[in-house]
């Protein structure tokens, strides 16, 4: 008996059906395989759930901790912080305003210098500020012109005292902070010392302001010290890199006695 396909019908071919079964494998593969992602997350939720609800008030107490310890943090700025530096900043005024008028005046002026230390109609000095007020930028700017006060005044003991408590990160004040301990060393005959301070002064904030101003120093110090080989190297570094500087202008003379 003679077999026939109906019109319009076409059979499979193996190789087709084959991919099929296969993609339908796969398919059921990877709807297994998220099945049990969703489940591991959703266990992982509930475990969440469960050490959250058992440690909620663990929880809520570090939050609250968290949230006073902000809020007394700014509290303690507004009210405590701010107004102190204010006071501070007034108190700092009219001290600063005698130490200017000594360092502006024609001839020495010590009696201006121990105004500035010790106060003056009504305010404090830097001596005060520097107590009552640290901790605070006036107090610390306090120690700055103390020390540069006792260094005009000659007593590099409590120049040095007060430099050495002033920190500041300042690309000036920081470098001639060094540098002024480095003139208290060098004034006390701390010769090795007051290079080290120099040096540091020079390295603190590279400008062509305190750089080659206190390489020069140091260099000076070392020919001064016998130290021919130091201060030839520190002289050549003024002529290569600041030689368009106050302190590059005779920077060869140096170098040729160094040679």
């Amino acid at each position: 008996m003679a077999t026939y396909n109906k019109r319009g019908y076409k059979a499979p071919k193996p190789e087709e059906a084959k991919v099929e079964n296969e993609f339908e494998e796969v398919v059921d593969v990877q709807d297994s395989t998220t099945a049990e992602v969703f489940d591991a997350l959703d266990e992982k939720a509930s475990r969440t759930e469960e050490w959250v609800a058992k440690n909620q008030k663990v929880l809520l107490a570090i939050v609250g901790a968290i949230a006073l310890g902000t809020l007394g943090y700014l509290l303690y700025n507004r009210f405590i912080v701010e107004p102190k530096e204010e006071k501070a900043a007034n108190e700092i005024f009219q001290a600063q305003q005698y130490f200017q008028q000594a360092v502006d005046a024609t001839e020495k002026n010590d009696s201006l210098y121990n105004l500035a230390l010790k106060g003056g109609e009504g305010k404090l000095g830097f001596i005060g500020v520097a107590e009552q007020y640290a901790g605070t930028s006036a107090g610390n700017l306090a120690n700055y012109h103390a020390g540069m006060a006792y260094l005009n005044l000659g007593d590099f003991k409590s120049a040095i005292t007060y430099l050495e408590k002033f920190k500041s990160n300042d690309a000036i004040l920081n470098p001639l902070a060094l540098g002024a301990i480095g003139d208290a060393l060098a004034e006390t005959n701390k010769i090795d010392d007051a290079i080290v301070y120099y040096k540091k002064a020079a390295e603190a904030n590279n400008n062509d302001f305190t750089t080659p101003r206190f390489l020069l120093k140091a260099a000076q110090l070392s020919l001064a010290a016998g130290k021919k080989a130091e201060a030839h190297a520190l002289f050549v570094e003024i002529k290569e890199k600041f030689e368009t500087s106050k302190e590059g202008l005779n920077i060869d003379a140096f170098i040729a006695m160094t040679e």
